[in-house]
Parts: structure tokens; sequence; C-alpha cells
């Protein structure tokens, strides 16, 4: 059975940086494509940055030349590199694992405080 669990989170002063990775159990060559979403209290989750097999990204507007996405195959892993952080960057922050059936991780909590 295929689990993502991801790992990283925690609470950092605006400006800061957090490393979210999301280890997958089996192999990550099993998706076309990783990506990390995010749900903010009161509000509908939202994708933040997704990185094809082959290596193409994108991402949202918001994060744009702050966030980076990337993704070791070998390791079986993706990883979300989180830099300039905002206050309004706080939601819990999932993986997920898109191919012929979608996975979820549980999630990591990230709060940026003022």
């Amino acid at each position: 059975q295929v689990r993502l669990v991801e790992s990283g989170g925690g609470l950092v002063q605006a400006g800061g940086s957090l490393r979210l990775s999301c280890a997958v159990s089996g192999s990550i060559s099993s998706f076309n494509t990783m990506g990390w979403y995010r749900q903010a209290p009161g509000k509908q989750r939202e994708l933040v940055a997704r990185i094809s097999s082959g290596g193409t990204t994108n991402y949202a507007d918001s994060v744009k030349g702050r966030f980076t996405i990337s993704r070791d195959n070998a390791k079986n892993a993706v990883f979300l590199q989180m830099n300039s952080l905002k206050p309004e960057d706080t939601a819990v922050y999932s993986c997920k694992g898109e191919g012929n059936i979608d996975y979820w991780g549980q999630g990591t909590q990230v709060t940026v405080s003022s």
C-alpha cells in the first residue's frame, strides 16, 4: 500500500525558511506528478506547487520566487523549500501523488508568526 508522509513543518518567524519533505513508501515513479497543497483555517485547499516526472514545475502566483519544489526519485521523496515566509503562508501543507490513483499524505502544520 502506498503511503505519503510529510515532515518538516513547524513554527517560524516571518522572513524565515522551512523545508518540507514528503516520503513515499513504494515507488515515486508510479506517480506522474507530485504536488504540495495547503489549507488555511476557513479556506479551501489550494495548490502550492507541482512537479512532473520529467521535472516540469508550476507554482501558485503567491509563492513564485519564494518556494521551490523538487523531487528525488532515488530517495522516493519530494521536497518544498520555502523561503521568505509570510504569515499568510500559515496552513496545513499536504503532499499529493497523482497517477492512476491519487494519494494524499496526512499533512504537516506550518505556522508563520509576524
